[in-house]
């Protein structure tokens, strides 16, 4: 027999080709397994079969190259590439295998057995493309062997295969050690069978005339391994990527998903639940309140001053705005209490197992968490809360009946001033339906030509002549007849039509001064007032600008009256906003002054002409020592500072001489007239000066009387 020897560097070489054809065939069959439809795994399972295929196949002739025996070999064309496909099918089914969902050990085994038969069937078919004469002696056991090492090393490949094919942490690391294994196993087999082969002495190739040389299949086998080579090379890069990309994806979806979810349950912007998980939560708390037999309260919060934001910053620092209410509310609330936005500047809290003072303390705790400034592209802002209180089981039964009675007690809170809280009443209910009722009939107000100004005449204590007029507001409405201001003004600030109103009577206001300026009244000025968030809009100064110059009516005529709160709330913008009217020659005044809280610091700072007092302090004024001291040191400050003062809520004259006394400088109100339309306000104040002419008189009268009778004592004693 003769021995064969190897070429160690080609020894080397076919167990690279194994090991990158096993790391080939474990790639591939993750990629068939995850496919996402049938052709997709049917073009997976076919260039799978093809390469690994090829890679045993090339791996046994780089081997059989590495063979040296005494005589010339070549190897007969038909068989070789037999050989070739029977590689090729043993590696399809047992691709085939692992791609399914799962791999019991019965098909474990059959898939073995089939792909070892195959692998050790394609190695003694590529033998036997040599044509040897005498034929190859095989040693049988040591066949028996090769093919058992085929069996189990494809058993093996089956099950690493089958277990690597999901992605897990270190999944190229594991496919690279389980490939060595895999490709040692395979060139163990094919070893095993080229020892079992014996040439006898003598041994000729039948296949040399005509059959493949050694030199002949070198560039074929080559041309194979290096494809396999380049298949590994390019299906590791493109693993690492895919595996990077789906892992992003995997991550980015779940991260998609769950803010899907989380968008599905709370507000985009305050990250605070929304209405429909508001909803489910508080019908839990009531289950819970049942079981438990306590109360649980919902507190409808509603931003007082939001809309001014948005008007002078825009609605992204409004949304900005509200971005920074959310933390602000979970500041104030304990473990299992809820907030939630439930829409535009309307918040919710519910908070479970509580009492009255309970509930009373949590809306005085948001009430002042909100009240505290915030802090917004550079601007420092302030904005309050009104908020209504509903209790549960005492204020209502189910979910929309406890929202809407907290809705019917905030509405309380907004009329009775803002920044206030208050619990439900069922009275409440009878005022939030005529409110609601109002509010459709005044959003068409003012497009239907129903608003008029009426004017009350304000007087000069000293010389007993009108110097203006205050502008009033009235609604006419067809239904309703004559609508008071204080009934409907708050609704209008709450809907958002103050602004829009207020420029209609400016206008109208300007118009109304500049007729009586054709009329010969040069001297007579108009005030009008001005409503927090009509003085907050930033259109405020240009509607002044406009109308003066629409009716030509200079700015000394109109005088705007803001009161003391609205002044001091933000005296910083409060000065810029007035500074500008002081500019424009427009008289500023202080309304309602002494009913509100102001730091003399900022008040002889503020622009402003004249200070009005509030009709509460004049009212009793001659017998409520409190009410003349006040009044007394109102009109004392206001000559420091060197403004104008004026008395409303003037209506006995024994007032009118009291006020008179003290040195005020003007006085309104109904002991000189009501507040009557522009076409009367003429003869109304003709009336009003008549009798203030009288009154001057008497005044003169009683004054002159003591002195004729100190004359005629004088007289009587010189004769």
């Amino acid at each position: 027999m003769d021995h064969v020897s190897y070429a160690w560097p080609l020894v080397l070489a076919s167990l690279l080709v194994a090991v990158l054809a096993a790391y080939t065939s474990l790639d591939l069959a993750a990629r068939i397994s995850t496919a996402r439809s049938a052709q997709a795994r049917a073009w997976w399972l076919g260039g799978g079969a093809l390469c690994m295929g090829v890679g045993i196949w090339s791996m046994h002739f780089v081997g059989m190259l590495a063979a040296t025996l005494p005589v010339p070999l070549a190897y007969d064309p038909g068989l070789t590439l037999l050989s070739l496909l029977i590689a090729i099918g043993a590696s399809a089914f047992a691709l085939y295998l692992v791609s399914g969902a799962d791999l019991p050990r019965t098909r474990l085994a059959f898939g073995a057995v089939g792909m070892g038969g195959g692998v050790a069937a394609m190695h003694y078919t590529g033998m036997a493309a040599m044509r040897m004469s005498p034929f190859i002696a095989y040693d049988p056991l040591l066949v028996l062997l090769s093919i058992a090492i085929a069996i189990g090393a494809s058993g093996a490949a089956l099950w690493i295969a089958f277990r690597l094919r999901r992605r897990t942490h270190h999944i190229l690391r594991l496919r690279a050690g389980a490939a060595s294994l895999m490709g040692a196993a395979i060139a163990g087999m094919h070893y095993t069978g080229m020892a079992a082969a014996g040439f006898p002495q003598g041994s000729l190739c039948g296949a040399l005339p005509g059959g493949w040389s050694g030199q002949g299949l070198a560039p074929m086998v080559l041309t194979a391994a290096v494809a396999v080579l380049a298949a590994a090379i390019v299906l590791s890069m493109l693993d690492r990527r895919f595996e990077s990309r789906s892992d992003l994806l995997q991550s980015s979806l779940s991260e998609a998903h769950g803010e899907i979810a989380f968008l599905a349950l709370h507000d985009a912007l305050t990250k605070l639940p929304n209405r429909p998980q508001l909803e489910r939560r508080l019908e839990q708390a009531m289950r819970d309140s049942r079981r438990s037999g306590q109360a649980c309260a919902v507190l409808f919060v509603d931003l007082d001053g939001f809309k001014a934001v948005n008007d002078a910053f825009g609605h992204q620092a409004g949304d900005r705005l509200l971005g920074l209410i959310g933390p602000r509310l979970r500041e104030t609330m304990r473990p299992g209490d809820i907030a939630a936005r439930i829409g535009g500047d309307e918040f919710v809290v519910v908070a479970e197992g509580v009492r009255r003072e309970d509930a009373d303390a949590l809306a005085a705790r948001v009430g002042a968490v909100l009240r505290q400034e915030f802090e917004l592209d550079g601007h420092r802002l302030r904005i309050s809360a009104s908020i209504g209180i509903a209790l549960y089981p005492k204020d209502g039964h189910s979910v929309q009946e406890l929202i809407s009675h907290a809705d019917a007690a905030m509405y309380r809170a907004k009329a009775g001033g803002r920044d206030a809280h208050h619990f439900f009443d069922p009275s409440m209910l009878v005022n939030a339906q005529e409110n609601l009722e109002l509010l459709a009939e005044l959003r068409g107000a003012l497009a239907r030509g129903e608003f008029r100004l009426h004017y009350q005449p304000k007087l000069d204590l000293r010389s007993g002549r009108a110097v203006g007029a205050e502008a009033l507001l009235r609604w006419a409405s067809p239904s309703r007849g004559n609508v008071p201001p204080d009934r409907f003004l708050e609704l209008a600030e709450h809907a958002g039509l103050i602004v829009p109103i207020g420029d209609w009577v400016l206008d109208e206001a300007c118009r109304q001064a500049a007729v009586w300026r054709a009329e010969g009244h040069g001297n007579w000025s108009v005030a009008v007032n001005l409503s927090a968030l009509q003085f907050d809009h930033p259109g405020l100064v240009q509607s002044v600008r406009d109308a003066l110059r629409r009716h030509a009516l200079p700015p000394r005529a109109l005088v705007l009256e803001v009161t003391e709160s609205t002044a001091m709330r933000n005296v910083e913008a409060s000065m810029a906003i007035l500074k500008q009217f002081e500019a424009m020659g427009v008289g500023v005044s202080i309304d309602d002054f002494g009913t509100g809280y102001s730091s003399l610091l900022y008040l002889k700072r503020l622009p402003a002409s004249e200070l009005k007092v509030d009709r509460g302090f004049i009212r009793d004024v001659q017998h409520d020592a409190d009410d003349a001291a006040i009044v007394s040191a109102i009109v004392a400050l206001a000559q420091r500072l060197q403004l104008r003062v004026v008395a409303e809520g003037v209506e006995t004259i024994e007032q009118q001489d009291y006020l008179k006394g003290l040195h005020c400088d003007q006085a309104q109100g109904f002991l000189f007239s009501e507040a009557v339309p522009g076409a009367e306000f003429a003869r109304v104040v003709e009336r009003a000066e008549a009798q203030m002419r009288e009154a001057q008189a008497r005044e003169a009268q009683t004054r002159d009387t003591p002195m004729r009778e100190a004359g005629d004592l004088r007289a009587v004693n010189a004769a």
